[in-house]
C-alpha cells in the first residue's frame, strides 16, 4: 500500500475537512412531530418549549395541534407548535429530580478514542491546545469522521498540518462499545521553496470500551506508521473514566510505545454540562524519576 503523496494529500484532508464542517452546520432539524409519541416503561422524555424552559415527564396521549405530558407536578395540555425539542432518556439518570445527562465527550478519552460512536446527526468542535481544532460528525450510529488542521501562529497555510479520522463501530450490548478508526496527518517536507511534498503518518487502530456513561475502562491497539511503511509492533492505549458528581469526572490515559522503557501516562479532570467538556490534565513519562505533575493539557468540546 503506497500512502505517500503531494499537495493531493492536503487537498485531499482540506476538502475532508471542509465536508465535515459543511455536513455538521447544515443539518437540519428533524421534525418534531416524529417524536410525539407515549414512550415506553422506564423512559423520561425531556420536552424543550420555544421560551426555553424544559420539562421531564412522559407524553400520555398525542392529538392533532396538542400532547397531554405527565411530570411529577400533574398532568397538563401542550400546544405542539411550541415544542422545539423532544428527548428521551432512560429515567434512572434522572437523579434527585435532576437530569444526570451523559458526558458530552465520551467517544474520547484526553487524545485516543474509546469504543463509543457518535449517534447519527450529533457532531462536535474540538480545540486541544488551541491550536489543534476539529469538528466530527455522526453519519450513521457506525460511522464517524473527524478532521481538522492546526492554526499555529507564524506558519504559512501550507506547511500547517491537516488530520482526519474516520471511526467504524458498534455497540456489542448496552456494556461493550467496539470501534476501529485511523489517524491520517499530512505532514509537509522539504524547505519553503518546494512544499509540494508530504507524508502521511499516522495509527491505525481498534479500541474497545467496557462500562457505562458514568464509568468506563477503555483498551486500544494499533499500528503506527510513516507512508507506505508500518510499525513492526503496536502501541498500546490503556485509560477510563469515573463520574464523581453531576459536572465531574476523573480521567487517565496511558501510553505503551514499542522500543520506549517508560509509558506515557496522563491524568486530569473533565468538566461537562449537557454540550460542553473541559479536560485539565497533566501527562508525563512513568520513569525512575518524573516529571511531576507533568506537563499541562487543556481540552475543549462543544457537542451540538
Amino acid at each position: 500500500m503506497c500512502i505517500r503523496s503531494n499537495r493531493f494529500t492536503r487537498f485531499a484532508l482540506l476538502l475532508t475537512l471542509a465536508a465535515v464542517l459543511t455536513v455538521a452546520t447544515t443539518a437540519a432539524a428533524g421534525d418534531i412531530s416524529k417524536s410525539l409519541r407515549v414512550p415506553e416503561a422506564g423512559v423520561t422524555q425531556m420536552i424543550t418549549l420555544s421560551d426555553g424552559s424544559t420539562m421531564a415527564g412522559q407524553i400520555t396521549e398525542v392529538g392533532d395541534t396538542t400532547v397531554k405530558f405527565k411530570t411529577q407536578m400533574g398532568e397538563m395540555t401542550l400546544d405542539i407548535d411550541k415544542i422545539v425539542e423532544i428527548k428521551e432518556i432512560a429515567t434512572s439518570a434522572i437523579k434527585g429530580g435532576r437530569y444526570w445527562y451523559p458526558d458530552p465527550n465520551r467517544h474520547r478519552l484526553f487524545v485516543g478514542p474509546t469504543g463509543r460512536m457518535l449517534k447519527a446527526g450529533q457532531g462536535y468542535f474540538s480545540d486541544m491546545l488551541i491550536f489543534f481544532p476539529s469538528v466530527g460528525y455522526g453519519i450513521t450510529d457506525n460511522i464517524n469522521l473527524s478532521a481538522g488542521m492546526t492554526i499555529i501562529p507564524g506558519i504559512d497555510f501550507s506547511k500547517q498540518l491537516f488530520y482526519a479520522t474516520p471511526k467504524i463501530g458498534v455497540s456489542i450490548n448496552k456494556n461493550l462499545s467496539v470501534s476501529g478508526s485511523a489517524l491520517i496527518i499530512a505532514v509537509p517536507q522539504g524547505d519553503d521553496d518546494d512544499d509540494d511534498d508530504a507524508s502521511v503518518v499516522g495509527i491505525i487502530f481498534s479500541t474497545a470500551t467496557y462500562g457505562t456513561d458514568n464509568a468506563g475502562l477503555t483498551v486500544g491497539l494499533g499500528f503506527g506508521y510513516v507512508d507506505e511503511d508500518f510499525a513492526d509492533n503496536p502501541v498500546v492505549q490503556i485509560g477510563g473514566e469515573v463520574r464523581v458528581a453531576r459536572r465531574l469526572s476523573l480521567v487517565t490515559e496511558n501510553w505503551i510505545f514499542p522500543e520506549v522503557d517508560d509509558p506515557l501516562v496522563s491524568y486530569g479532570l473533565r468538566f461537562f454540562g449537557e454540550q460542553i467538556a473541559v479536560d485539565l490534565a497533566f501527562a508525563t513519562l512513568l520513569e525512575e524519576d518524573p516529571l511531576l505533575p507533568g506537563i499541562p493539557f487543556v481540552n475543549f468540546v462543544y457537542n451540538f
